[in-house]
This record gives C-alpha cells, sequence and structure tokens, in this order.
C-alpha cells in the first residue's frame, strides 16, 4: 500500500506554491497591470532588429527583412541555425495573436516501455498513476511563475510550459525562464526552434474552448509575450537529444533569458514573483513530493488550463551511462512539456529542482532531469551574460 506521507507533503507543497502568487494579477481595468507602452530592452523597438541580431542573421546569408516577412519558414538544412552560438530569435511584433496560440500542438516525447535500457538497479518500480488536477483559478494567484512556452517547428506551430525563476545576477527583477531542452532545440537532428515566446499565466481564468472563442488578447495573455533575446540548453540535448528524448533526456533542460513584446518591465516583476533553482537536491529517497505543473495539450487534454499532479519521485535510468532521473506517477500529457517540478528545500521553501522531459505514450508517468552541476553551469552562463539586463 502506498504511503501516506507523500499526501501529507503534497498538501504542504501545493500550499506552498500558492504563496509565490502575486499580491496583484492582470486586471483591464489596472493599467499598471498592462505592459508599459517603451522601447524593449535590446532592441531599438519592438517590431525592428537590432544590430546584433540582424548581423547574426546576414552571416547565415539571411536576408533581415525577409526573415521577418516570413523567410524564417525556410527550415532548408542550411538555413536552420543548429550550433550553440547561432541562436537568433528576432521580435516579430503581432505574430503570437490568440488564435495561433490556441492552434498550437504539443512537441510529444513519448516512448514505449521497450525504450528503456537502463541499469534496472536505478531504475524504480513504474509508479501508479496520479490523475492530474485542474489548477485553481485565476492563475496568476496559485502559480504565478508557471506559464507556456510556445515556438515555431518545421512541423508547424508547437507548444511547451516553463517557469519563471530567479537569476542571482538580477535580484528581483528576472527575465529567466526554466524549460526543456526539447523544446528549444531539436536535438541531433535539427536546430534550433524560432519565434520563441513565454506566456505567463496563460488562460488565466481557466477558460474552455467555447468561452474563449472571441476573447480579447488580455485573457488568453494577460501579462502579453516575452520573447526569448538568448537560449541556452546542454550540451548533452544538443549532441545526443532525440525525437523519443534519447540519451539526451538526462541532460533535456533549457534556460530562456526574454524580453517582452511590448514595454520594459522584467519578467520577475510582472508576474510578482519567481522560483530558486535548487542544484543541490538531496538523494531522491530522501524527498518525499515533487510536484510538476504545465499545460498539457496532447488528448485528453487541449492545453488551455493549467494542472499539476504531485507524487513521492522514484528513479528512472534511459541508458547505463547518462545520470539517472526523476519520475513519478503523472496523467499529464505532451504541452506539459519544460512545465517545472518543484520541491521544498531543507529550509522550507520552494524550489525547482526538474523539468518535464519524456513520458510513456500511456500517459501514466512523467520523468525530468536531475539538475547537477552541469545544469548549474547553463543557468549560470545565463545569468552572467545578461548580468543586470
Amino acid at each position: 500500500m502506498r504511503s501516506i506521507r507523500p499526501l501529507l507533503a503534497a498538501t504542504g507543497l501545493v500550499a506552498a506554491l500558492a504563496l509565490t502568487a502575486t499580491a496583484c494579477g492582470p486586471s483591464e481595468d489596472n493599467a499598471a497591470d498592462k505592459p508599459a507602452a517603451a522601447d524593449s530592452a535590446g532592441t531599438k523597438d519592438s517590431g525592428s532588429l537590432s544590430d546584433g541580431l540582424a548581423d547574426a542573421l546576414k552571416k547565415h546569408g539571411v536576408d533581415p527583412e525577409k526573415w521577418k516577412n516570413g523567410e524564417w519558414k525556410n527550415w532548408d538544412k542550411d538555413k536552420w541555425l543548429r550550433e550553440a552560438k547561432d541562436f537568433v530569435n528576432p521580435v516579430i511584433e503581432g505574430l503570437w495573436k490568440p488564435d495561433r496560440m490556441k492552434s498550437a500542438k504539443d512537441p510529444a516525447k513519448t516512448m514505449a516501455a521497450g525504450d528503456l535500457s537502463g541499469d534496472q538497479g536505478v531504475t524504480d518500480p513504474e509508479p501508479a498513476p496520479v490523475k492530474a488536477e485542474r489548477e485553481k483559478i485565476p492563475y496568476h494567484d496559485y502559480a504565478a511563475p508557471v506559464g507556456k512556452v510556445f515556438f515555431d517547428s518545421p512541423e508547424g506551430t508547437m507548444v511547451c510550459s516553463g517557469t519563471v525563476v530567479k537569476d542571482p545576477e538580477n535580484p528581483g527583477r528576472s527575465n529567466l525562464v526554466w524549460t526543456a531542452g526539447h523544446c528549444v532545440h531539436a536535438g541531433s537532428k535539427g536546430g534550433w526552434y524560432r519565434n520563441i515566446v513565454f506566456v505567463p499565466a496563460y488562460n488565466d481564468k481557466g477558460k474552455s474552448a467555447a468561452a474563449l472563442e472571441n476573447a480579447q488578447p488580455q485573457e488568453i495573455a494577460p501579462y502579453g509575450a516575452y520573447w526569448a533575446d538568448w537560449a541556452t540548453t546542454s550540451g548533452e540535448w544538443l549532441a545526443d537529444g532525440g525525437p523519443t528524448g534519447g540519451e539526451g533526456a538526462p541532460y533535456d533542460y533549457a534556460v530562456l533569458h526574454v524580453k517582452p513584446e511590448k514595454g520594459s518591465k522584467s519578467l520577475e516583476e510582472t508576474v510578482g514573483n519567481a522560483l530558486p533553482v535548487n542544484f543541490d537536491a538531496p538523494e531522491i529517497s530522501k524527498i518525499s513530493a515533487m510536484g510538476a505543473w504545465g499545460y498539457p495539450a496532447a488528448p485528453p487534454y487541449d492545453g488551455l488550463i493549467m494542472h499539476k499532479c504531485v507524487d513521492r519521485p522514484g528513479r528512472l535510468s534511459v541508458n547505463p551511462s547518462t545520470p539517472t532521473m526523476y519520475r513519478i506517477g503523472c496523467t499529464m500529457t505532451g504541452g506539459s512539456s519544460g512545465g517545472g517540478w518543484f520541491s521544498e528545500g531543507s529550509d522550507g521553501k520552494l524550489a525547482l529542482v526538474s523539468n518535464t522531459s519524456i513520458g510513456p505514450v500511456t500517459s501514466g508517468w512523467l520523468a525530468g532531469p536531475h539538475l547537477g552541476k552541469g545544469a548549474q553551469d547553463v543557468f549560470t552562463a545565463m545569468s552572467e551574460k545578461f548580468g543586470s539586463q
């Protein structure tokens, strides 16, 4: 019989995440909650390209103006930028309209039981499924740092989940978002995805598709869209990431530095909070509960509603030569990829300890990477690169 300890811990975990909410959320009547009409950091204005971005595109033989006018849809091998240093994501104002967001698909990372070839000595028995629960509304009161990541791929518009995390170099004004590597880069067979944006508190009031039929933009994206002006992921994901995670799955994490499409207020100030990242989480056996949050988009879900699962984590090895991953029971599907996994530290405070990476075709569990020194190096490099921006 399953111990009741994880359930007791789960209650505290859910309550702790609720405490991260901003004191005042988005409001149609409160102008202070809306993005200010100021220049976006890093660009001359939201509709133009900075000299750096223009030069980066020209270096690869891409006309910057053509890019904004649709050349970004060219996924020819020589135009699909792959190297870590080649990331470019110029703002295309108005591209992510509500209907485009609602039509985005999930980049499912599913695997059958036969795909697991790891050392069974570090793989625990498959957990019992935990039914995903809808998050309470409005989301900004209960899960302020959580949102959706949208991007374009050769297969079309795609969606993942993400979390606002604290920036040590920019306390109180973070513009960093944690997500999965497969939400920003195709891994060994491709390159960087395009038009990557983060939308915090997406569909803040948890409305149905019918209720959103004629929704105003602020109902879909209450805080607007934050464009990634830089992204970084692990070298292992770039080299070994695959359609079902592959040997890159234990390294399937990424960090975005974002800026508002309109306005200049930092992401952390806008949503009201951010979570620290814990790169020194205790052994899995010592963690009583982990919670995964995200927006599942594959059936039976439609990507509009934020869900959560809380369970005692177990171990999953996909290969004896790679780090063991966390695994929890959860019925969330694709679209929840990249969503943060949270746990209480020794200080009793909540921190991000992983993110959703892979799950089975049957959608009974999720697995996420253990964030060790490699993940910390990726995060620190991003924080230091942007400093106080």
